[in-house]
């Protein structure tokens, strides 16, 4: 009998070694994970395999995350997620209604599976939580919290609700009977973006058992539902915001309703941008722990991008961390806690650390913020690189064994003068304490003490301090900014530029965060030697910061505007001062009507350092500079007779880099001791994206024939020769890798095509070879669907786009090649006032544009335009190609000013011919709606973000020619004039 019972035994410890095989040595938390990895479909067969597999394959958090990696909008949960899963995949009903009682087996048991199940079914009522050591206080004055608070350290405040409505209608009963209907974002650690009408998402509240319960966290509920933002207002301690000048759809994320049941909640993380933030508790409880800034919590580990800096942080479920790592700390190394109850307000300085776990159904709304204590630490943490924003959240466990060595040993002598050349970095990754749980809890005990020690003892949450960690060596206007930045880099420009002008009494602080988000101080200092070089008077203090959006620092001064150009590194940068000098100089020879509507040229140059001190070269685009040819930057030859970096070099560089993983990025784009200058006459007035809203619709319409006017005295101005007679002559020189003709897979090889256009094609054609992994780069809200069609959309040849034809025995093209712009957007138009002054009682319409916007007394009447500036990104092409940021930009897809814009252009974008006239019909490469939206589909710019933001409508869109229509119909009445 006691050998059968042994025998039986054996068996049913044998069980998981006989189902799983050859997989039998893998622990079941990595078994879980590469499920994780597999399709629904792959699911179900592979729990048909063995009966282990059969319990690893039925776990309802298996089917939870295959659900949400599925889902990419609305969700209904269908009371499990498997079934929810086959309602996805459109299985039939009777396959998904079917429900077998699920299968038992002995013999099998998974400590790993066990701690999930526990997570996922236990409730929090019976855990003792106490009120926790985060002071309270009621009636703090907004000075008291300032001194006391701001920046240093956690609060909970009372009263600060008492007298909003949600107060008392912010209950689950009340927001269902009146927001029912109303979709709300979820959060998950998913791809898609998931949302659930509230009356959905209380249905599953109800049902759900899982271990991190769908939680509605979502930053446009105050669009979703109007009526939810007259329910509270915004703390007067806490109304400081400087985000508070952009305009709202300019704004970052910043404010968020709150929905979670009992075990949600918001895992590890340091707010985004090293902001601060306010959350204040209507119904329900919450458990709160913080660390301060630097001190990494035990069980999460920090990774930062070698390239951009975005930071990304592993980290268990604000349960599971509670559940399993808590315990193990010792009393010194636990967080600050609180247990935050209705009505109560906790406020979280910059930087910190926190974790929160509802303890049962909450309601809350959090806002984060800017202001004068944390505004240093934002602008630090938006700035390219990738140490100091490890640093900023991990501390000095962010630095490498050296690096570490050599900060403690500087420390140890003068902590003060400590300096960031003084590291050696190794390693570009945070190292920080792993994640995975572990049966060791003194070896994880003794590393937190470590951590704890380290920062204790040596981290600084300081401002000058963590500024030593930035990277130096790269330039904050061509590097590239972390994807995690809650704005991007234009963003930053615009929204410093408007503090600068809007606060002028703080202006010592924001040039404090201007120079550690964009390098301000370096180039002021370029700035200085240029002014002295060319005898112009410094800037003033309005005058210090770069202005505009662009990517080149730009300095507008009384009556001069210097340009430096950084954007895409040294090669980029001097064949655009190349080719817009070529422009100027073309535009005299002619005499065009546009040369009125430009700014005047007043010098050019190359400022560059040698031996230690700055020098700089007087340049009209003419020749080879010397410091240039020190570069090894060597202009294609035979391009042009004159300017050797003008147009056509800059589009045969264009044509090496499109889509060509071998060429790269521009090798030069690090250089930080070169910069090719420009300086142009002031124009006087506003550009247009400051007076787009004060507009009335009959000064809109006449901005509409303006740049139809200008853009027909563009396209129509003489271009440039190129006496390159063959292309793959070029190809051939450069050891080009599309010199053996691989690229004819998509543009025919056709020698009597003018060379002008095989350039043209070829690289609309390289750009092609990685379309699809630039969508997905991009992503929402451009639909997988639509990314999947996107080859099959584009030409196979891009040769067609050109419509050639036969005549009289020669080949013609249909498509007109000109100058064009390439960034006619609304900071790149100015225009000036009109006034109606009064004389004796008779009405006189004058123009006092030069009176820098003074009237003299007149009334103010109208504006008109009068410049269009910024001709850097020139090039030679498609004049279709320049719709696009007029339409997109300045007209906002409004087909009306498209059309007005058209009357005034009239020319043709599509030549008539003598056998069939103009190109209609149904082929799509008559349409001139399919031209432009290939061009956008192409665009080394984001134009399809633009396209889907201005007609949201296009977000469900099923097809490319459904966008096409939308966007560019308009373009298909129009005939040209011939």
């Amino acid at each position: 009998m006691e050998n059968s019972e042994q025998s039986h035994t054996f068996r049913l410890e044998d069980r998981r070694a006989n189902a799983l095989g050859n997989l039998k040595s893998l622990p079941d938390e990595l078994i879980c994970t590469i499920l994780d990895y597999l399709t629904p479909r792959d699911i179900a067969r592979l729990a048909c395999v063995s009966s282990v597999m059969y319990i690893f394959c039925n776990e309802e958090p298996l089917w939870m995350s295959l659900c949400l990696k599925k889902v990419n909008g609305p969700l209904q949960y269908k009371g499990s997620w498997k079934k929810t899963v086959l309602h996805l995949e459109n299985l039939p009903n009777e396959f998904i209604e079917y429900c077998r009682k699920p299968l038992q087996f002995d013999g099998f048991s998974s400590l790993f599976l066990y701690r999930r199940l526990y997570r996922c079914h236990t409730t929090l009522d019976g855990f003792s939580f106490d009120d926790g050591n985060v002071e309270r206080q009621k009636d703090l004055s907004a000075e008291q919290f300032r001194r006391e608070y701001d920046g240093n350290k956690p609060v909970l405040l009372n009263g600060l609700a008492d007298t909003w409505p949600a107060r008392n209608t912010w209950t689950i009963d009340q927001l269902l009977l009146k927001y029912g209907d109303t979709a709300f974002k979820i959060s998950q650690r998913t791809p898609g973006k998931v949302s659930m009408k509230f009356k959905d998402y209380v249905s599953y509240m109800k049902v759900q058992h899982d271990e991190d319960p769908l939680y509605i966290f979502d930053d446009k509920f105050g669009e979703a539902a109007p009526g939810l933002l007259k329910d509270y207002n915004v703390p007067k301690i806490f109304r400081e915001d400087f985000f508070d000048v952009l305009e709202r759809d300019s704004q970052p994320p910043f404010r968020w309703l709150i929905i979670g049941p009992e075990r949600s909640g918001a895992s590890w993380h340091v707010d985004p941008a090293l902001t601060s933030a306010w959350n204040t508790l209507l119904c329900g409880r919450k458990r709160w722990a913080l660390y301060p800034p630097g001190r990494v919590p035990l069980g999460v580990t920090v990774h930062v991008n070698d390239e951009d800096g975005d930071v990304n942080i592993d980290t268990p479920s604000s349960l599971q961390w509670w559940l399993d790592f808590y315990p193990l700390l010792a009393d010194e190394d636990k967080p600050i806690e609180c247990t935050q109850l209705p009505g109560e307000t906790i406020f979280v300085p910059s930087g910190w650390w926190h974790c929160v776990l509802n303890l049962e159904t909450t309601v809350a709304v959090t806002q984060n913020f800017v202001n004068s204590k944390n505004f240093e630490f934002v602008c630090l943490d938006m700035a390219p690189g990738y140490c100091h924003k490890g640093v900023c959240r991990a501390g000095l466990l962010a630095l490498d064994e050296d690096s570490l060595e050599n900060i403690e040993t500087n420390m140890s002598f003068d902590k003060d003068n400590f300096s960031y050349s003084d590291l050696t970095r190794k390693e570009k990754r945070v190292r920080t304490l792993r994640s995975q749980f572990s049966e060791n809890h003194k070896g994880i005990t003794n590393r937190a003490h470590k951590s704890y020690n380290l920062w204790k003892q040596d981290f600084s949450y300081d401002i000058n301090f963590l500024a030593m960690f930035l990277d130096r060596e790269r330039d904050h206007y061509t590097s590239p900014w972390s994807s995690g930045n809650c704005i991007g880099p234009r963003e930053m420009r615009e929204w410093l530029s408007k503090l600068w002008v809007g606060k002028p009494g703080m202006r010592e602080l924001i040039w404090k965060g201007a120079c550690l988000a964009v390098n301000a101080d370096k180039w002021l200092e370029c700035l200085g030697k240029i002014c002295f070089f060319h005898n112009l008077p410094f800037p003033n203090d309005n005058e210090k910061l770069p202005v505009g959006t662009g990517s080149n620092p730009v300095y507008v001064m009384h009556e001069y505007v210097v340009k430096i150009f950084v954007e895409g590194g040294l090669e980029s940068s001097i064949y655009g001062l190349g080719a817009e000098l070529e422009f100027y100089s073309a535009l005299c020879e002619v005499n065009s009507p546009l040369k009125n509507h430009i700014p005047n040229v007043l010098a050019s140059g190359i400022l560059h350092l040698e031996n230690g001190s700055c020098k700089i070269d007087c340049w009209d685009g003419k020749e080879v500079p010397g410091v240039i040819g020190k570069c090894n930057l060597i202009p294609e030859k035979d391009t042009c007779d004159v300017f050797p970096f003008g147009v056509w070099s800059k589009k045969l560089f264009e044509y090496r880099k499109a889509g060509s993983l071998a060429c790269g990025a521009d090798s030069l784009a690090g250089s930080t001791s070169v910069w090719p200058y420009l300086i142009t006459k002031r124009c006087k007035g506003k550009i247009f994206a400051q007076l787009r809203d004060v507009l009335s619709w009959e000064d809109v319409l006449n901005l509409a024939s303006f740049l139809g006017e200008q853009l027909r005295n563009l396209h129509l101005l003489p271009y440039p020769s190129l006496s390159i007679s063959n292309l793959s002559d070029v190809e051939k020189k450069r050891d080009l890798p599309f010199a053996n003709g691989m690229d004819m897979e998509y543009v025919s090889n056709k020698s009597d095509i003018p060379v002008e256009w095989q350039i043209f094609a070829r690289t609309l054609s390289r750009k092609k070879k990685d379309v699809s992994i630039r969508l997905n780069k991009w992503g929402n809200p451009i639909r997988k669907m639509l990314i999947e069609k996107v080859e099959e959309y584009l030409p196979d040849d891009f040769l067609k786009l050109l419509s050639v034809y036969e005549e009289n025995g020669m080949k013609r093209i249909r498509k007109p090649l000109s100058w064009i712009h390439s960034d006619i957007m609304d900071d790149n138009i100015y225009m000036e006032p009109s006034f109606m002054s009064c004389s004796n009682g008779i009405a006189a319409q004058t123009n006092n544009g030069s009176l820098n916007g003074h009237n003299n007394g007149g009334e103010e009447k109208s504006w008109h335009p009068n410049y269009i500036l910024d001709f850097s990104d020139l090039s030679i092409g498609d004049p279709i190609y320049d719709l696009i940021p007029v339409h997109l930009d300045v007209f906002r897809g409004d087909s009306c000013l498209l059309k007005h814009f058209l009357q005034s252009y009239k020319l043709p974008l599509m030549r008539k011919t003598s056998e069939n006239g103009s190109v209609t019909g149904c082929d799509k490469f008559g349409r001139l709606s399919y031209h432009a939206m290939c061009y956008c589909i192409l665009h080394e710019e984001n134009i399809l973000g633009a396209i889907f933001s201005t007609w949201k409508e296009l977000r469900t869109a099923e097809s490319w020619e459904e966008v096409e229509q939308t966007v560019w119909g308009e373009l298909n009445n129009y005939e040209g004039f011939a």
